[in-house]
C-alpha cells in the first residue's frame, strides 16, 4: 500500500464533466489499495471572477479580506469533488487548509507555509476516507485565512506529500507533462520523460507554467518524487526528481514571460550604497527583481534597469518616486510593459560552450533585438519586445531541437 498525493488545478474541475473525471482517476487509485489525498484548485476563472468582484468595491482593499474571499473558491472545488466521489460509491472527505493542518506566515495573499499538522489528515485515512483539500490556504497564529499567493496549490500538494512521507505526488494539469516549450506555442514541441528539479525550478520561475516554482523548491528539500501528467488522457507524465538520465539533451526546455515591467532608474548618483538602498526598499514590500542591468558611472551618474513582476509595477514605481526622485533632483524613472522574457534551461550546458552564441545567432537571424541578458549555470535569458516573444520561441526551438 502506497501513500498518494493528487493535485489538480482549475481547469481539471471546471465543470460537472470535469469533476466527475477526477472522481474516476482519484478512486481508480484509491481501489488499487492506496491512500490517497487529493488537493483542489478553485474551478476555472473562480479566482479571476472573485477577483473581479472585489474590484467593483475597492481596488485595492485590505489583504485580509481579500484573503477572505480568494479561499471561498477552494471551498467550492472541494466539496464538489467530494460529493463526486461519494456518488461513484467511496468514501470521501472535504477539508479546508486549516482543516487540513496548514499552518502559515501572517503575509496576507502570498504567505508561507510554517508547518503542516498532519493529525486529522492520518485520522481520515485511518477511517479509509479519500481527503480532499482545500489548496492555496491555511491559518495563521491570529486564527486569520490567509492564501500562498498564485500557484500555491501545487506548493500544497508537495507539502502534504512532504509532511507525510508520500510516495508519490502526483500534479494533473491540462497538458501532458512538461514539454520542451509551450505546446500550444510551437507544434513540434516534445514531452520530457524526466526533468531535474533544478531544471524545473529555473522553467517554473521563468514563466514555464505547468508547476509552481515554490512546489519545486519544497520537492527538491525533501527529495519528494514529482510526476507531472494530464487529467485528461490515461498517459504516463514527466517525473520531476534529483538526477535524470537526460545527459543527452544540451537544453531541457525554453520558457516565456510576458507577465513583467522593466523598470529604468537613471542618473542615480554614483555612490557607495545606493544600489542596496534601491533594491532593499523593494525587497521591503515583497518585490523580487529579477535581471538587473547597471551602466558604467558616467559624470558622477548610473543608470539602473531591472525587470519585476507587472502586478508589484504600480507599489514599485511608487517606491521609487519616494526614496529616489523626490530625494535626488536629476534622477528619474520610467517603465516599459512592451518586453517579454525569453530563456533556455538546461543542464547540459555547463559542460558545453557555445550555447549563448547559438540562442544569440538565432535570435539575429529572425531579426529580434536583444535588451538585457542574464545568466546562470543551466540558464540563459534575454528581454526583447513583447511582439517578438511568439517567434522567438520558435526559432530557438528550431534550433537547439531541430526536427529529425
Amino acid at each position: 500500500m502506497s501513500l498518494i498525493v493528487q493535485k489538480f488545478g482549475g481547469s481539471s474541475v471546471k465543470d460537472t464533466e470535469h469533476l466527475m473525471n477526477v472522481a474516476r482517476i482519484v478512486t481508480d487509485t484509491y481501489k488499487k489499495g492506496n491512500d490517497v489525498v487529493v488537493v483542489v484548485s478553485a474551478q476555472g476563472d473562480t479566482t479571476d471572477d472573485l477577483i473581479a468582484k472585489y474590484k467593483e468595491i475597492d481596488s485595492n482593499p485590505s489583504e485580509r479580506e481579500r484573503d477572505m474571499l480568494l479561499a471561498a473558491g477552494e471551498q467550492i472545488s472541494i466539496s464538489l469533488l467530494a460529493m463526486a466521489i461519494q456518488s461513484l460509491g467511496y468514501p470521501a472527505v472535504s477539508l479546508l487548509g486549516w482543516q487540513a493542518g496548514f499552518s502559515t506566515t501572517s503575509s496576507h495573499t502570498r504567505a508561507r507555509i510554517k508547518k503542516v499538522d498532519t493529525t486529522r489528515l492520518k485520522n481520515e485515512i485511518a477511517r479509509k476516507n479519500i481527503v480532499v483539500v482545500a489548496g492555496f490556504q491555511g491559518m495563521d497564529k491570529y486564527d486569520d485565512l490567509t492564501t500562498l499567493g498564485r500557484g500555491g496549490s501545487d506548493t500544497s500538494a508537495v507539502a502534504i506529500a512532504a509532511a507525510m512521507g508520500a510516495d508519490l505526488c502526483q500534479i494533473f494539469t491540462d497538458v501532458e507533462g512538461v514539454f520542451t516549450a509551450d505546446p500550444r506555442k510551437v507544434p513540434n514541441a516534445h514531452k520530457l520523460d524526466e526533468i531535474s528539479y533544478g531544471e524545473m525550478l529555473e522553467l517554473a520561475s521563468l514563466g514555464a507554467q505547468v508547476l509552481n516554482n515554490r512546489s519545486v523548491e519544497l520537492a527538491k528539500k525533501y527529495n519528494i518524487e514529482l510526476e507531472v501528467l494530464s487529467s485528461l488522457t490515461n498517459k504516463p507524465g514527466t517525473i520531476v526528481k534529483e538526477k535524470t538520465k537526460m545527459e543527452k539533451f544540451l537544453i531541457s526546455g525554453i520558457a516565456k514571460d510576458d507577465d513583467i515591467v522593466r523598470i529604468s532608474v537613471t542618473n542615480i548618483p554614483d555612490e557607495p550604497g545606493l544600489a542596496f538602498k534601491l533594491f532593499s526598499v523593494l525587497s521591503a514590500k515583497g518585490i523580487n527583481v529579477d535581471i538587473i542591468l547597471q551602466s558604467i558611472g558616467r559624470d558622477k551618474s548610473k543608470d539602473i534597469s531591472f525587470t519585476i513582476n507587472k502586478d508589484n509595477a504600480e507599489t514599485a514605481m511608487a517606491l521609487l518616486e519616494k526614496n529616489f526622485v523626490s530625494r535626488y533632483d536629476d534622477v528619474k524613472i520610467s517603465m516599459n510593459d512592451n518586453v517579454a522574457k525569453i530563456s533556455i534551461v538546461g543542464s547540459g550546458m555547463e559542460s558545453h560552450a557555445g550555447v549563448a552564441t547559438d540562442m544569440f545567432e538565432a535570435l539575429f537571424d529572425a531579426n529580434i533585438n536583444i535588451h538585457m541578458i542574464s545568466t546562470s549555470e543551466i540558464k540563459i535569458s534575454v528581454l526583447i519586445r513583447k511582439e517578438y516573444a511568439d517567434k522567438a520561441i520558435s526559432v530557438l526551438h528550431d534550433k537547439f531541437f531541430p526536427a529529425e
